[in-house]
């Protein structure tokens, strides 16, 4: 039976669990990384489809994503910015083709205004709530139980405004129905984001990407840590004390430590059989935590012929099969490429079709957007993060109505010797690769804390 002794042990090879385990090595602190998968980088991941370098997993960066900006420089790796350049594309329900620049949708001057005081108005309200602890605001459980849409309505009578701010956040980032997110949740999840504008902002978000790829960040930390990363080992068991852990995965693999930190999405800890049981409080918080569902679409093009057309590539639509698409060539490519978004109702539908006929629906919402042109791609990929056995939705987690306020303070909170780090705990860059980043920094200075405290 393979066994390791070590200070800690890390369950998960995402960016969290190799930042980590990069910063308690640092720390002289001996670390174990275990992962169920074949490979590194958890919701990153970087493949080769029929010869195209695609990005299967996260990928963009935006200025406020410090945390990840700096390793990716510390790392030697460099970023490229998205393609903005001409005009963006706006579907309406009428199935109308806008063309648009600049970051609001087409809209009569009245309803542009309406969105602007809204945007505004929920700035004002997320900075009060904030990224790290939502559920201490004094009208914390009021607006974890009021849904979105229903808060919109009470602000606004413009219909086509309340629809566009709501997307911002329901499709664009949580990908679950505005109707089953909480107002909290919204607000959330734009203080992590800097502001409600901020996630508004097409010339902010969605920013720049990695060389060569988001996966190599992981692969390069997981390469300085060398055989302290076992691969193709998912955790069944972990028995816990005051004394430590011991760690029992696939392949007869045993892991003893004094700490652990699980680095895993919290959708995933009941897959792990824990002795003793984890507590009720646990156990009930992460029945009450959900993905959302998104499905990313790639279509490779022998060029990128929108950019002849005057078009960036952008599009977004409240109605059409893809919600968001974008310009994703990759850096000095010959080739173009984009990638499109299907969210909510409109994905289970997607999958309800066989593959040629899925196929067939996404080429023609391309072609909706940008002409006869995004027929013909020479590569056609799906990205399905709900089948992925380790993973199980995308982007990340969210809690229902009243979780955040019922559960939050316990979110990150150590139990025992165990510690948590994921992005879908974050409170800045929730859901994003720098809150992976963050979590992961975060768990290695409580074990150095805790270990400094020991011995004094």
């Amino acid at each position: 039976m393979p066994a390791f002794t070590r200070d800690v042990a890390i369950i998960g090879a995402g960016l969290s669990g190799l930042t980590a385990a990069t910063e308690l090595r640092k720390a002289g602190v001996s670390v174990v990384v275990v992962e169920a998968r074949d490979r590194v980088g958890g919701r990153t991941w970087t493949g080769d489809i029929d010869g195209a370098m695609i990005e299967i997993g996260g990928q963009w960066l935006s200025p406020h994503h410090t945390a990840a900006l700096d390793l990716v420089k510390e790392l030697g790796l460099e970023t490229f910015s998205r393609h903005r350049i001409g005009e963006s594309i706006y579907l309406a329900a009428d199935g109308e083709r806008h063309l648009f620049t600049g970051d609001v949708f087409p809209a009569p001057a009245a309803t542009t205004k309406e969105i602007q005081r809204l945007l505004t108005l929920l700035d004002t309200l997320a900075a009060e709530v904030g990224a790290d602890q939502p559920w201490a605001h004094p009208r914390a459980a009021e607006l974890d139980a009021v849904p979105f849409p229903l808060w919109l309505a009470r602000e606004s009578d413009d219909e086509y405004a309340r629809e566009t701010v709501a997307f911002y956040v329901s499709g664009a980032m949580l990908t679950k129905p505005a109707h089953t997110l909480s107002t909290l949740q919204a607000l959330h999840m734009a203080a992590a984001q800097g502001s409600y504008t901020n996630l508004a902002t097409d010339t902010f978000m969605l920013d720049k990407r990695v060389v060569g790829g988001m996966q190599q960040v992981s692969q390069r930390l997981a390469a300085s840590l060398g055989d302290d990363v076992v691969l193709n080992a998912p955790v069944r068991r972990m028995e816990w004390s005051d004394e430590g852990v011991t760690v029992i995965a696939d392949g007869d693999l045993e892991v003893r430590a004094d700490q652990a930190i699980l680095a895993i999405p919290p959708t995933l800890y009941p897959s792990i059989s824990f002795a003793p049981p984890l507590p009720r409080l646990r156990n009930q918080m992460y029945q009450h935590m959900s993905f959302g569902f998104v499905v990313k679409i790639h279509a490779v093009y022998d060029k990128p012929f929108w950019r002849a057309k005057g078009l960036s590539g952008t599009g977004f639509s409240d109605t059409d099969l893809l919600s968001e698409i974008y310009d994703n060539t990759n850096y000095d490519a010959d080739n173009g490429a984009l990638v499109g978004f299907i969210v909510n109702e409109q994905a289970d539908a997607y999958f309800a079709m066989d593959a040629d006929a899925r196929k067939e629906a996404a080429l023609a919402s391309f072609v909706r957007y940008l002409g006869p042109e995004a027929a013909n791609p020479t590569v056609f990929y799906e990205s399905d993060w709900g089948a992925e056995e380790f993973t199980g939705g995308a982007y990340g987690v969210s809690f229902d109505f009243g979780g955040l306020t019922r559960y939050g303070a316990s979110l990150r909170t150590p139990l025992g010797p165990i510690h948590f780090a994921c992005s879908d705990l974050a409170g800045q860059g929730f859901q994003h690769i720098d809150g992976a980043v963050r979590m992961g920094r975060r768990a290695a200075e409580e074990i150095v804390e805790r270990r400094k405290a020991s011995v004094l």
